[in-house]
């Protein structure tokens, strides 16, 4: 945990002057994609800090913001910086998204938070008085605006990509995970039958092969596995409903209200949930876990499941080694399985 970051959560969320906002058009940003909006207001503030942006003054800061963007819609695949804010050494906060739209900053926390980034000071240095000033004045215009809850859970640290470091009671993992429709990995368009819903099994697999650790790499595997479903194996589309990525996505295959093609005898009646990878001998990660985890109890919540449900592997109904030895082990624990 970083000791500055303590400090700011003691400090900065005192202050009651309204920082200086660069807006988009002022610091040259590119339009904005980013559709999803963000659940206002906010329940959580996300912090984290950004290594190797340095600069002094708002004309190098809003150049070098700009070439972040550009990062993260080319490089990264997003659609715009992911960050609703952010906030120089020099005390001035810079627009990222903004307060209406989802930042992409923290897997499951994005709909529910605002995420403050800190960029412009040294590598390992904590960022400046005016700094943490600023952020502590935008947090709390931000509860005058109804953007944040004055109840918010003080700001979460951000160590790495999926780990967070909450400084109240644990956040409530919440029903849906992070979906990626087929418009954005670039699904072939397909006409399948439709299935009747809600199913009553849900079908754990392994797609064998590599598994994918980041978005891009997912997405490119995805479309991988329709075109050999299409191509090769003579499916209407990719067989199964969703797919499940290191990167703690769900991939959307044929989705809720499509047939799939996973399991003979069980495609009517069943969801095929399909982790990217090989787990014969190492399981999944926790992110792709969790994931799958919130896929099913999405299903039963939204009523494309029934809530009495089995869960079973693939080759409990199939002579197959999928799911996989270790991801089978895991799998046995979870509610509702039935050998």
């Amino acid at each position: 945990m970083l000791s500055w970051l303590l400090v700011f959560s003691v400090l900065g969320l005192g202050a009651s002057d309204v920082p200086t906002i660069v807006s988009r058009k002022e610091w040259g940003a590119r339009t904005l994609t980013c559709k999803a909006q963000l659940t206002q207001p906010a329940a959580y503030v996300i912090t984290e800090q950004l290594t190797g942006m340095e600069c002094q003054g708002q004309k190098v800061c809003t150049w070098k913001l700009r070439g972040l963007q550009s990062h993260f819609v080319y490089s990264r695949d997003l659609c715009d910086v992911p960050y609703n804010f952010l906030v120089g050494d020099d005390g001035m906060v810079y627009e990222g998204v903004g307060w209406n739209i989802q930042g992409l900053h923290t897997q499951v926390y994005n709909n529910l938070s605002l995420g403050i980034a800190f960029f412009g000071s040294q590598i390992g240095s904590s960022p400046s008085p005016a700094a943490l000033s600023a952020a502590g004045g935008l947090i709390a215009y931000a509860i005058q605006k109804g953007h944040l809850s004055p109840a918010y859970i003080q700001p979460l640290i951000l160590k790495n990509d999926i780990c967070l470091v909450p400084q109240q009671p644990e956040v409530p993992r919440k029903a849906c995970p992070n979906f990626i429709p087929r418009s954005v990995w670039g699904a072939r368009e397909t006409h399948c039958p439709k299935m009747t819903l809600p199913a009553k099994y849900v079908i754990i697999i392994h797609t064998a092969g590599t598994s994918c650790n980041v978005s891009a790499d997912c997405q490119i595997r995805v479309r991988d596995i329709q075109s050999f479903h299409i191509d090769q194996r003579h499916f209407c589309d990719i067989g199964y409903h969703f797919l499940v990525g290191h990167d703690g996505g769900v991939y959307e295959g044929v989705g809720w209200h499509t047939l799939g093609s996973h399991t003979y005898g069980y495609n009517d009646i069943a969801l095929g949930v399909a982790f990217m990878g090989n787990f014969v001998e190492k399981p999944p990660n926790n992110a792709a876990l969790d994931a799958a985890q919130d896929l099913i109890q999405c299903a039963v919540q939204k009523g494309y499941l029934v809530p009495n449900y089995l869960l079973v592997g693939h080759s409990d109904v199939v002579n197959i080694l999928s799911p996989g030895k270790a991801l089978y082990n895991i799998i046995k624990t979870w509610p509702h399985f039935k050998h």
